[in-house]
């Protein structure tokens, strides 16, 4: 089933609907190559956002530059959405599952391929950017209480599964 939010493209904002295993979804036309990470904090918690364009808690996280690494990725999506200066850790998984399709109403339909990665915090300080609306660290035990999509919550579960190789999916 379909479910909207929007995104700014430069000053017009062009609305999105998210498909997950759904037939009537239409078929991609671009791929975009993201990066997410688990950021922890001393007790455990891990760091969510309030996304901004749908109002669901998910992991930092964003769009590769054509000058970035994957992991460089991670690390400058983590400071531009929290604040927060991170080094990568390790490796959560890869996240490529052609059922997830996002369209836009600029005609461009979006399959995403997201590697996710563990990080700790080196600097920073936390604050919110124009794509959230809140930050906050979350006790593993509270994760299942908050409103996320559910592409976002088997990340965390694989990363809470403390598995010995990654995700690879």
């Amino acid at each position: 089933m379909g479910n909207s939010d929007a995104r700014a493209s430069g000053r017009l904002t062009v609305a999105r609907t998210e498909y997950y295993d759904d037939p009537s979804a239409p078929q991609p036309n671009s791929i975009v190559v993201a990066a997410s990470a688990v950021v922890t904090d001393g007790h455990g918690r891990i760091l969510l956002q309030r996304r901004r364009d749908n109002d669901l808690w998910a992991l930092p996280g964003g769009g590769m530059d054509l000058t970035d690494s994957l992991p460089g990725t991670a690390v400058r999506e983590v400071k531009e959405e929290t604040g927060l200066v991170v080094e990568i850790t390790g490796l959560v998984g890869t996240y490529t599952d052609p059922k997830h399709i996002i369209a836009y109403t600029d005609g461009e339909v979006r399959r995403q391929f997201n590697v996710c990665f563990t990080a700790r915090i080196t600097g920073g300080q936390l604050e919110i950017s124009d794509e959230s609306t809140e930050l906050r660290f979350v006790p593993p035990e509270e994760i299942g209480q908050l409103p996320m999509h559910h592409t976002q919550r088997l990340r965390l579960q694989h990363y809470l599964e403390q598995r010995e190789k990654p995700y690879l999916g």
